[in-house]
């Protein structure tokens, strides 16, 4: 317990899966938690259960390619509790599948903007407000950027989630650099998760396309797993401590990294 005890966390994409679970993972590790989602009744109810256990959340309604809203999730992060040490961006989006000669501009567009663009518009809010409270000596901050193995290797069929997750990588690095270098006390780092039993990777599934190829969602589910030398499906606590760890001083010599929790997917 209290691993980031005295840490302000805003948390992107709460309501469900992997925001959930780090928002959850947080709060029980002493962490102040503000829940941010487009889904306000799931949103809430994930503050909800972190208070009803005795931690500190709380909910706002969050567009995250809204740049007004990014100022005012982070207004409240500092008016409810104070300031603000960490942030997850973890909100995104795994849109349909299909070859670039059929892709269209305006479905692509959406994919950079909800992948790509928030996690953007995220650092740069991010960094303005967590540096006010960690650049004169209190505690780490941390940037948490959630990519994807499909930042890290290429899929046939995914050509704008690929393109969304390998530039949060690189931007990942960036704001590595130049955090360390404005001497901030700010690490941005990226995790890179393998296919996670989470509602996302399900609806997937239940459109029964991965890597070009169309079948029902037992056999898709089998072929993931197969996909993963460890033999099955991450689930979403994995990630989350994966998060926990990037948000505590236990990582305070780790920015720029890629924290890859895949299962033994990019090994092969």
């Amino acid at each position: 317990m209290g691993r980031v005890s005295g840490k302000v966390a805003i948390v992107t994409g709460a309501a469900k899966g992997l925001g959930e679970a780090t928002a959850k993972a947080l709060a029980r590790e002493g962490a102040k938690v503000v829940c941010s989602d487009l889904d306000e009744a799931a949103g809430q109810a994930v503050a909800d259960a972190i208070a009803n256990e005795g931690g500190a959340a709380t909910f706002i309604r969050h567009d995250v390619v809204n740049e007004a809203e990014w100022e005012a999730v982070v207004k409240h992060a500092e008016d409810r509790f104070g300031g603000l040490h960490v942030l997850v961006n973890n909100a995104g989006i795994a849109p349909e599948g299909g070859p670039i000669e059929e892709k269209t501009l305006e479905s692509w567009r959406r994919t950079i903007a909800i992948d790509l663009d928030s996690v953007f518009l995220g650092c740069k809010h991010g960094i303005r407000a967590i540096k006010k409270y960690t650049a004169k000596g209190g505690a780490g901050g941390s940037i948490i950027n959630l990519s994807s193995i499909l930042g890290l290797v290429g899929q046939p069929n995914a050509s704008d989630y690929n393109a969304a997750k390998g530039g949060v990588r690189l931007l990942t690095k960036s704001a590595a650099l130049e955090c360390a270098e404005a001497g901030y006390n700010i690490r941005v780092n990226s995790i890179h998760p393998g296919y996670i039993d989470t509602p996302m990777v399900k609806d997937a599934l239940n459109r029964g396309v991965v890597q070009g190829q169309q079948v029902g969602p037992n056999e898709m589910r089998e072929l993931l797993i197969m996909m993963h030398p460890i033999g099955r499906l991450g689930v979403a606590d994995e990630i989350a401590n994966a998060a926990l760890f990037l948000a505590s001083d236990e990582s305070s010599f780790m920015t720029g990294s890629e924290v890859v929790v895949d299962g033994g997917y990019t090994t092969r």
